[in-house]
């Protein structure tokens, strides 16, 4: 999973950042509006933190400017604790959901994972694949009840397969998904990866498709 954070204060920033790569996501930053919606429009983002208040070009345009351009990532915007007037513009704007400043960075955690949850058509926290089961609110996998330990990457390579089972993922989506953007990307260390976490899980779950990608069977279908 890969997330975008735009927000202009270099402290909160990193924090949000920091936090996000702790729940498993890779994670690139911008620190003004024009950046912001270069990255937007440019790299494929399961989610956007994006700040109402930027310098160079405000959170309300850059949002505008990447539904306009069909850009149908989610977004949580952050916005002054008192401003009413700026949610509501962010709503009309596309946003998909809100926190008000001053946040607890485990609200913000919370509403990122249901915002990811609900691009991908899950309505809970846990996503099941035959035995295997994610937990995304502790970033934990077991696998008929007993807890495997997976890397960063081989996590963040479960989670988007899990998240997007029952439809064929090819390595070039991969590839852009698990890395953040300054990340020497490599095609074949995708196979690698698979291999390891098929290793680690140790059940069938995981299917290459010939000439395509990989899939896992939808969560109904592998119950």
């Amino acid at each position: 999973m890969r997330a975008l954070v735009v927000e202009d204060d270099p402290d909160l920033n990193r924090q949000i950042a920091e936090a996000l790569g702790d729940a498993g996501f890779a994670v690139d930053t911008a620190f003004d509006g024009e950046e912001g919606h270069f990255l937007g429009d440019t790299e494929p983002y399961d989610v956007v933190i994006l700040d109402i208040g930027l310098p160079k070009q405000d959170g309300i345009r850059v949002l505008e400017a990447w539904r306009g351009g069909e850009r149908t990532m989610p977004v949580l915007i952050l916005t002054a604790r008192d401003q009413w007037s700026e949610k509501v513009a962010g709503f009309d704007a596309g946003a998909d959901d809100y926190v008000a400043k001053p946040f607890h960075m485990e609200e913000v955690l919370a509403r990122v994972r249901a915002l990811v949850r609900r691009a991908a058509g899950h309505a809970t926290a846990e996503i099941t694949c035959g035995p295997v089961r994610l937990d995304t609110r502790a970033s934990r996998v077991t696998v008929s009840g007993n807890p495997i330990k997976l890397t960063a990457l081989e996590f963040r390579l479960l989670s988007y397969l899990m998240h997007h089972a029952g439809r064929v993922v090819s390595r070039s989506e991969l590839i852009e998904h698990l890395y953040d953007q300054d990340f020497d990307r490599d095609s074949n260390t995708i196979e690698v990866f698979v291999g390891r976490v098929r290793k680690k899980l140790g059940v069938d779950v995981i299917h290459t498709v010939r000439g395509l990608g990989y899939s896992l069977a939808a969560p109904e279908d592998a119950a």
